[in-house]
């Protein structure tokens, strides 16, 4: 197989995928039911209509929150091991950074005053 043929094979795969998620989307989109906001809404179970989908995303959220608080503390233990992992690690990459920036710092506040050096030379020289 040569590039080309592996290329229209790709194509032809991409495709049929295309129009395989299209008639997926256009299946699901004739599933759905229609909303008579009249019928379901009027005056006589307006509360209770309210009542119950609030109950329902009230227990969503419950159900929801278990999951997230479980996923938050997995993610606070494997961070935490990752650090005790890589302590040495990361301390000496700091120390590295530090040094390198207090470098730079050093180079640029030389110049600096250098620079303002010479501008106060030029303003006695005018003067």
């Amino acid at each position: 197989m040569n590039l080309d043929e592996l290329k229209q094979i790709r194509k032809r795969n991409f495709l049929a995928h295309k129009k395989k998620k299209k008639e997926y989307y256009l299946k699901s989109k004739l599933i759905k039911k229609e909303f008579d906001y009249e019928a379901e809404l009027n005056n006589e179970n307006f509360f209770s209509k309210i009542k119950t989908i609030a109950h329902e995303q009230k227990m969503y959220i419950d159900n929801r929150k278990e999951a997230i608080v479980t996923k938050i503390n997995d993610y606070r233990n494997t961070k935490k091991e990752y650090y005790e992992q890589n302590k040495e690690k990361r301390l000496e990459y700091n120390k590295e950074y530090r040094e390198k920036k207090k470098e730079e710092l050093k180079a640029y506040r030389k110049e600096y005053y250098k620079k303002l050096k010479e501008k106060q030379l030029n303003k006695l020289e005018e003067e």
